[in-house]
């Protein structure tokens, strides 16, 4: 080899390892990078394209972006701050699936630990498992560096202490009340309650597909409940040829259609992301039978709602009933859009 050649080759060797992995595989970005998120996610999709376009990949940009909303004491529904269960203890659910490896990562009702979303990646990149859950969640996290505390905020604690002492007129549990108060409790409707989550998807510059559900779940449920989110299928899922799919909302209704999947199976057969979250929609709709469910004209009386990307950078949501909002970020600023109801309110 000539010697100017070999100076050269070398030298390009010795810089390689410092140079986006995105760079060689995509030079021109043929790809239309987008991060969207359900509509607590601003600041999640701003985060994700951010890193995007600095030539990362989908899943560390999703993840980080979803970190500072589990990190928001303010957002009652994710991490830090969540509303807890009926006991008072937050529990969170969250997985992560990366498109370019086809691997996803998951933890379920896992307490005092922020950053769910960030244990449910360690699952993925650090294990030969899928799922992981209570305590030995907890214990997996330990073992890997995230820090125990308490994450019932003065505020959440506020809110359940509310929903215990309203939740029924026979237990012993009063709220504020003066002496001549005859008819106290059995008023939850004064307590905050939540189905509350947050989904981000994200495109890389590469092409790579990625995405995230993280949650504290439904507020006051049963200790253990596990909703859709920890679930790859329901909660979230990832074809990195076709798209991503994720949702929020009722979780038991999700996890009955395995939804996500679907909305990814409906894309590949040629729908829009918002015509495979609307299928979605129409799916549980048909499947509630319950009565305890439906309202008195046959219709769900709960909302789930859905969120979707494809291959090209076209992206949707749909939801159950209209007037969700959900965040969108294209390579520009962050903005909310409305999604499609499948009914009207």
């Amino acid at each position: 080899m000539k010697r100017r050649i070999f100076i050269q080759k070398t030298a390009f060797a010795s810089i390689l390892p410092l140079i986006p992995k995105n760079t060689f595989s995509n030079p021109a970005s043929s790809f239309k990078p987008i991060s969207i998120a359900s509509g607590n996610g601003l600041q999640a999709t701003a985060k994700a394209m951010e890193i995007i376009l600095k030539g990362g990949d989908a899943l560390d940009a999703v993840v980080a972006g979803v970190n500072i909303v589990e990190n928001d004491p303010n957002d009652n529904s994710v991490g830090y701050g969540g509303l807890p269960n009926y006991e008072g203890v937050v529990e969170l659910d969250s997985s992560v699936m990366h498109g370019a490896t086809h691997r996803a990562g998951a933890v379920a009702a896992l307490q005092n630990i922020k950053n769910p979303a960030s244990v449910a990646k360690m699952v993925l990149e650090r294990t030969d498992h899928v799922l992981i859950v209570g305590e030995g969640a907890l214990k997996f996290a330990r073992m890997h560096g995230f820090k125990e505390e308490n994450l019932l905020t003065e505020e959440s604690r506020k809110e359940w202490v509310k929903w215990r002492e309203m939740m029924s007129k026979e237990d012993d549990y009063l709220p504020p009340h003066s002496i001549d108060e005859l008819d106290l409790g059995a008023n939850t409707k004064e307590a905050l309650k939540t189905y509350g989550t947050i989904n981000c998807l994200g495109l890389d510059l590469a092409g790579n597909i990625s995405g995230v559900t993280t949650t504290s779940g439904l507020s006051y449920k049963i200790p253990g409940r596990v909703g859709d989110s920890p679930i790859i299928g329901a909660g979230l899922y990832v074809d990195n040829e076709v798209g991503a799919a994720g949702s929020t909302g009722r979780g038991e209704a999700n996890l009955l259609d395995c939804s996500s999947f679907m909305i990814v199976e409906f894309m590949r057969q040629g729908l829009s992301p918002t015509d495979a979250c609307l299928e979605a929609c129409k799916r549980i709709a048909t499947h509630t039978k319950e009565k305890r469910l439906l309202t008195k004209d046959g219709k769900p009386n709960f909302n789930v709602s859905f969120y979707a990307i494809n291959k090209k950078g076209g992206y949707g949501s749909a939801a159950i009933y209209e007037g969700i909002k959900y965040a969108v970020n294209d390579g520009k600023e962050s903005r909310l859009e409305t999604a499609v109801g499948y009914f009207k309110r």
